[in-house]
């Protein structure tokens, strides 16, 4: 029997009780799942941020740590985490991330707020762009990011990505180092940000780097909050040096009432949502993952300690 201990918000083992068990049943998997059992008796946590372990020594036989959230940023410094760490990346948050950055994409794309918000008896035609002429930039090349920029691609879009490390990546251009993220920036007439946080990620956009930027260029980030200098934004966005942006993600969630961002017309706010890890997705690839680490396989999605993600 193996000891599989839930560490998340109260409010969430409703929603992943039975995913979890039905996963693990489908697997194979003879597992005894609660948010209850002694430290000294775990085999796996599965893993929230926000849940109620800080200090992982007392889990002296715990196996591996399995996220639920695809950010690890506030737990990968943990030193009392000596365990492997696996981040969530399953197809419900991957699939709802690549449906909402191609939704905004095309949006700006075409110029849909025009329509939208323009609903004033005056007829006027207009012929919206093609995707080969939209040129679209990602930074950041994980899973999510190569999702989305193979979507776009698809779409006709030429598709750029930046990455730390140099990538092959099938239908997108990739580039890494100062020198490519550069030739990204200054060639992106759409730009996501899909960098995991770190230390080296914080302020990847700022004064200088938004100045590189096409003129009139359009930021989308449902990356993380600190990706961007606000103030930094706030100021290419009054002078024109970009002419929207689309945010999901900020230093401070929720946003402050108070916060510029909700009151500026260049930018569009929305509330986190971009993509959220589905308990029935989720919990099947937890159970896989448990089921490799028993075949002494490597963890899906493991995070390497050193790099941050």
């Amino acid at each position: 029997m193996i000891n599989v201990l839930f560490s998340a918000l109260p409010a969430r083992w409703p929603d992943y009780a039975e995913p979890l068990r039905a996963a693990f049943a489908a697997h194979g998997i003879d597992a005894n799942l609660s948010c209850d059992h002694p430290p000294e008796e775990v085999d796996y946590i599965v893993f929230a941020p926000n849940g109620p372990i800080t200090d992982f020594t007392p889990f002296t036989r715990c196996k591996a740590v399995l996220g639920l959230w695809a950010g690890v940023e506030t737990v990968v410094d943990n030193e009392t985490l000596t365990q492997p760490l696996a981040r969530m990346v399953d197809s419900g948050l991957r699939d709802g991330m690549v449906q909402w950055v191609a939704g905004h994409v095309l949006r700006h794309h075409l110029g849909l707020d025009i329509d939208i918000l323009g609903q004033d008896g005056t007829w006027t035609v207009r012929t919206p762009p093609l995707a080969r002429d939209r040129r679209v930039g990602i930074l950041g090349l994980g899973a999510l990011g190569t999702a989305c920029g193979q979507a776009l691609a698809g779409l006709d879009f030429p598709v750029m990505g930046w990455s730390r490390r140099p990538k092959k990546i099938e239908n997108i251009t990739c580039y890494s180092g100062e020198a490519g993220l550069r030739k990204t920036l200054e060639n992106s007439d759409i730009l996501v940000l899909l960098l995991p946080q770190t230390p080296e990620t914080e302020n990847t956009l700022n004064a200088d780097t938004l100045a590189l930027m096409p003129r009139g260029a359009v930021v989308i980030n449902p990356g993380r909050g600190p990706l961007i200098d606000d103030d930094a934004l706030l100021e290419a966005l009054e002078s024109g040096q970009i002419g929207h942006a689309t945010l999901d993600v900020f230093r401070i969630e929720p946003l402050p009432e108070d916060h510029p961002f909700w009151a500026h017309p260049n930018v569009t706010v929305t509330p986190h949502i971009a993509s959220a890890t589905r308990p029935e997705t989720a919990s099947t690839l937890i159970a896989e993952n448990i089921q490799r680490v028993e075949n002494g396989q490597s963890l899906l999605n493991q995070v390497d300690r050193a790099a941050g993600y």
